[in-house]
């Protein structure tokens, strides 16, 4: 099943987000449960909307609304360093004995085709194309071989960051949180409907390839990560997780290169389709020291 939130409510839809045959069927009109994309994967709607969509009306065009976050204001957003064993060594620091956790504010999500905007103290803008999990019910003390059971899907993440914050500070979460650094979407794909061990995914940056890799690259899988997550941590539905970027990004090439004004940054995973984001600068105060 393809789910995807169209002005604050889930909806399912028949084919590719960027196929102009897609019809897309209002799930909480449907089925009597919350338009809240969160809280209808809470209430157990996809089991709901399986249910219901053979009986279901044939829809709407996709263009008819505005897209949102797959997931709009979810609890938490979880994020993997060197998770892609191609990236930890580009890096040179070699792949983590355990998943090396970090978290992004869910205030920096924002919805397939709205724009990046990198604050102008932001010197090194960086791209991190990413396969993101989304938990679909709450998940505790979670066994790696039933993990799959709590996930309700997958889809496309972009984990924007500010290299020269970065690497200053010594941490991750404020320099990979500004507004608009964490792209979702545009579409959340059942686990049935896909290899979560061998998914393919390409980071385009004006259309020139710059990040090709597959999940059989990471050194820590999808239900690894949901397992080991959730030793002691309780996640919630909606809860999402970025799995690791491949190889490829700005930081580490020679020369560097970092996201521009005037930019777009398009990932696609295979399965579920692509996530295209224009950038742009904002006109900006450096904080006085």
């Amino acid at each position: 099943m393809r789910l995807a939130s169209f002005d604050g409510r889930i909806h399912a839809l028949s084919g590719y987000f960027d196929d102009p045959s897609t019809r897309t069927i209002d799930l909480a009109a449907l089925t009597g449960l919350s338009p809240d994309p969160i809280e209808f994967l809470a209430a157990g709607g996809i089991d709901a909307a399986r249910a219901a969509l053979g009986a279901a009306p044939e829809g709407n065009p996709v263009e008819a609304f505005r897209v949102d976050p797959v997931v709009v204001g979810p609890r938490a957003v979880w994020a993997v360093g060197l998770n892609y064993r191609d990236h930890a060594a580009e890096t040179g620091r070699g792949v983590p004995p355990a998943p090396a956790l970090f978290t992004k504010s869910p205030g920096a999500l924002i919805a397939h085709g709205a724009p990046i905007v990198v604050p102008t103290h932001v010197e090194q803008p960086d791209y991190e194309g990413e396969i993101a999990v989304v938990i679909g019910r709450e998940a505790r003390d979670v066994r790696e071989e039933d993990a799959l059971d709590f996930v309700a899907g997958i889809t496309i993440g972009h984990d924007v960051s500010a290299r020269d914050h970065q690497f200053t500070t010594g941490q991750f979460s404020w320099s990979k949180s500004f507004d608009t650094f964490c792209p979702l979407g545009p579409v959340l794909v059942t686990v049935d409907e896909l290899d979560v061990f061998d998914l393919p995914i390409e980071t385009r940056l004006n259309g020139e390839v710059v990040q090709s890799s597959t999940t059989a690259q990471l050194a820590y899988s999808i239900p690894t990560l949901v397992a080991w997550i959730t030793q002691g941590l309780t996640l919630l539905a909606g809860d999402v997780i970025l799995t690791g970027t491949p190889a490829g990004v700005g930081v580490a090439r020679n020369p560097q290169r970092f996201l521009q004004d005037g930019d777009v940054v398009e990932i696609t995973v295979g399965g579920i389709g692509t996530l295209s984001n224009p950038v742009a600068r904002r006109g900006d105060v450096r904080p006085q020291s």
